[in-house]
């Protein structure tokens, strides 16, 4: 099976799940590893990787499921032919993933469909 790459979404100067991650690491540096090595279990597997990791959610947004203790972690992403997957969101949730945070992934994989390149963060360009 081919890697998968992992991609940041950008939105033109922010990158949202990247700055998600960065307060994470400050607040919950074990919440931060975790959810870190779930994106390279996505790299790994891809479309393959499953429950209780990984979930559908709908109209081709998928949603990485993290937890640590009480606390549950999501990032939503969703694939761009094969072997891309774009992480676009992330949030901490109560029970089930809210409908504007998956509105809001929606809309944002129709912006990358649009124009990938200006959507696809580049560490480059950030520094």
């Amino acid at each position: 099976m081919p890697r998968t790459d992992v991609v940041f979404y950008q939105e033109e100067e922010d990158v949202p799940v990247l700055d998600w991650l960065k307060a994470l690491r400050r607040s919950d540096q074990r919440a931060y590893e975790r959810c870190v090595a779930a994106m390279g279990r996505l790299a790994e597997f891809g479309h393959e990787l499953r429950r209780p990791l990984a979930d559908i959610l709908r109209d081709g947004i998928h949603e990485l499921r993290i937890r640590r203790g009480r606390v549950n972690y999501r990032i939503l992403y969703f694939f761009h032919g094969r072997n891309l997957a774009i992480l676009d969101h992330a949030l901490t949730k109560e029970d089930k993933v809210p409908k504007a945070d998956i509105e809001r992934a929606i809309r944002r994989k129709k912006a990358f469909e649009a124009d990938p390149v200006k959507h696809t963060y580049s560490e480059e360009e950030r520094a």
